[in-house]
Parts: C-alpha cells; structure tokens; sequence
C-alpha cells in the first residue's frame, strides 16, 4: 500500500478512534448528571487489563484482552483489529504491526470457539483411544500428533477405558468442542450406530487399530490374522499342543458354537465385538487346525481384565489339563502372565512358553526377553490422521481400508515343552 493511502487510513482510526472516545465520556458525564454525581469525587480503581481490579476492598475476577482492548491500545476501530489479528480482509502491513503488537501487550489470545464458528474450522482433531494405559496407544497417539501438529492441527485427547458409554461420551464431547475430524479405535466392531452423530455433524471419522463393521469410513489396521499364525506357529514348532490364548475382550457368549471350519480356515457366524480379537483368534486358531489340533478354541479365554489376569494364567498352567504355552494378547496380559508364572515359582521359558503381542519396551530387557509381534503402532496413529486431514480438506474418494504388516521379533521364552 503506498505511504499516502497508510496515512490517510491512519487518520481515519485516530478520528475514530478519538470520535469513540469522546463519544463514551459524552455518554459517561450524562448518565452522572441524570443520577446527580456531576462533581462527585470518582472512586480509585486499579489494575491493567487481564489483571483484578479492587475497588472499595473488592477484587473483581480476573478477565482477559479483547479485541476491543487491543483495538482501543492500537488506536484503530475494533473492525480494523479482528481484520488484522485473524488475517483477512484489506489491513495495512504497517496497522497489522500495531495491532499484533498492542495484543502482545495486552496478552491477547484469541477465542478459538468464535473464530471456529466463523470460519467453520478450530484446526483441532479429536482422537479417542481404549487404554491410555497401554504402550499401544500411546504410540500410536505419539504418531497422530506428530502427523497433526506438522498439518497445523491439535489433537485432543479422550479414553474410552473400553466402555461403549464412556466412547459414546467422549465423541459428543468432542463434537461440542467443535473438532474438525474425529480418530478412533474403536470400543466395539459391532455397533455402528454411535458413531452416527459424527455423520450428522458433517465431520469425518476414521477408525484406527479396530474396524467398525457396516459403518462407512477409512480405517488403518494391521494384519492381526497373519500376526496370530506366526505366533502360534512358532509355539507349534518348538512342540506345543496345548496352547492358551488370552484376552481382555468381553465375550459373553461361548464362541464355540459359533464357530464355522471351511478346511482349516476359521469364521464366526457372530464376529467378536472387537475385530482385532476376531483376527486373531482365527489366526491362531487355524495354525492349531492345520497342526492336527482337534479342539483350536479349548484353551481361548475372554474377559482376563475382569476376572483377573495373573488368576486365569494361574489356573491354565496348574489345571489338570495344564496349557505348556500362552499367547498374550496384549502386552499388558503378557506382563501380568509373566508376574503370575513367576510367582508360581515356574520358570520361562523351561516350565512354560510366553509369547504376545505388542513389543512393549519391558520385552525385551527381562530374564528371558519375550517373543512377540511387534504392532506398527505409530504407524496406525500417523497414517489414520494423514486420512483424516485429506477429509477435512475435501478428499471425496471411496472409504478404504489400509492393512499394516507386523514382525515377529523371536528372543528367548520359548522352548519345547516340558510335560
């Protein structure tokens, strides 16, 4: 802008500036007259914006800058300085200068719940996980903001403890915090339906670690079935027939009935509600079928988080039937197998074998380091929020599903049986 067009814009806020001014002590001195305080000695007040003021021993709360203050500190109509801190409209550079340094002044943040409502956009994702108590989570949390925060997101954060109420609360919190895309790994694979208020909001969703099954959204999971197989296949080699597989999923009804073989293939009529556990059940059930085992799902046990982790491995491995091998599905359960083997007195891997899932850090520094499937699980987190971001900016292609490899990392808790 030339200098005389930034002279004459400067004139026009210090007039209105001035005009507003003398306007609000016209207002001030009628309203005095009008109660009779004309001439009255003004009471002493003290403070600076964004700080308490006392007046007559009163401290009132504290407030912060407005657009108004900083406007009124610049010199320039309120108009001019939301234009200049929000960056649109015709601001010249050297008013936007003195606009943004009178907000620094003074403190100023912005509202980011009015600038969303205006713009239609609060640059915030909201990322919903099962367990912020498990290592899996956290990493893939680290991987979606490492992704948003490169994009110019926030993410904000919520835990579902593997609560269907719980996740169904968090996403409305969400949405009242006016997110502009949600990620989740989901509570259950078989209830779509809470998941329709994202829909009606117009904002996208994609899912992570789990899948939400007749529910039309992009989601990131890894290859759990091929996971399971190579697990339970090294279990198989070292001679293992009896071999657990423990979860924390709640599973009301018996799977065995449910159970469909095609060769040595394994199908649920009814999936497991989190299909993460379907997988890997399936794989490692069917490495059992085409071993020659004749009952796969004899040694499948659910609901290890409520009927105690450390008791459920301690009666497989002491019943008279007694498992040689387990197979965590998780690295909390494999820890808590571990403390409970230890506690019996048993050694790994000579007593009994212990491989799982998740390469927790603990895994590979105890005595001996444990066998696992390593997740890609920043991965998970950084991939599911790339998606979501090409959403919010507009991508309308197909819903898809993107499956992520997994490694086995074999160190030294498993060794042939002992009985």
């Amino acid at each position: 802008m030339a200098a005389g067009s930034e002279q004459r814009e400067d004139a026009r806020e210090r007039k209105t500036g001035e005009a507003a001014g003398l306007a609000g002590v016209a207002r001030r001195d009628a309203v005095r007259e009008a109660v009779g305080l004309v001439g009255e000695p003004r009471r002493e007040t003290v403070g600076l914006v964004g700080e308490p003021r006392r007046e007559a021993g009163r401290v009132e709360p504290r407030r912060g800058a407005t657009v108004a203050d900083v406007a009124s500190r610049a010199g320039v109509s309120k108009a001019t300085a939301a234009r200049a801190l929000g960056d649109y409209g015709a601001v010249s550079a050297k008013v936007r200068e003195r606009v943004r340094a009178a907000a620094e002044e003074l403190g100023y943040r912005p509202n980011e719940v009015a600038r969303s409502m205006s713009t239609g956009r609060s640059n915030t994702i909201g990322i919903i996980v099962g367990d912020i108590e498990n290592p899996a989570f956290a990493q893939a949390t680290r991987g979606a903001a490492d992704v948003a925060e490169e994009a110019g997101y926030d993410l904000i954060l919520s835990n579902s403890r593997e609560h269907l109420e719980a996740e169904r609360k968090a996403i409305e919190v969400q949405l009242a915090k006016r997110v502009d895309g949600l990620l989740i790994a989901p509570t259950s694979s078989l209830v779509p339906g809470i998941y329709g208020g994202i829909a009606d909001a117009g904002r996208p969703v994609v899912f992570f670690d789990r899948l939400v099954h007749d529910f039309d959204a992009d989601a990131v999971v890894a290859a759990n079935r091929d996971g399971a197989r190579r697990l339970a296949q090294v279990l198989l080699d070292a001679g293992h027939r009896r071999i657990a597989y423990v979860s924390t999923l709640e599973e009301p009804d018996p799977v065995g009935p449910r159970a469909v073989w095609t060769g040595d293939t394994l199908s649920f009529t009814t999936g497991l509600g989190s299909s993460v556990i379907d997988d890997r059940v399936v794989g490692f059930a069917s490495a059992l079928r085409a071993a020659g085992i004749a009952d796969p799902l004899e040694f499948v046990r659910f609901g290890a988080a409520s009927y105690g982790i450390g008791r459920m491995v301690t009666e497989l491995i002491t019943a008279e039937s007694a498992v040689t091998a387990i197979v965590a599905s998780d690295s909390v359960i494999a820890i808590e197998s571990f403390r409970a083997i230890r506690d019996l007195g048993l050694r790994i891997p000579d007593d009994i074998s212990l491989v799982g899932f998740d390469n927790a850090p603990w895994t590979s520094v105890t005595d001996p380091g444990i066998t696992v499937i390593a997740q890609p699980e920043r991965e998970l987190g950084a991939l599911a929020t790339r998606l979501l971001i090409d959403r919010i900016e507009g991508a309308a292609h197909p819903a898809s599903v993107h499956t992520l490899p997994q490694e086995l990392i074999e160190r030294g808790s498993v060794a042939a049986p002992a009985r």
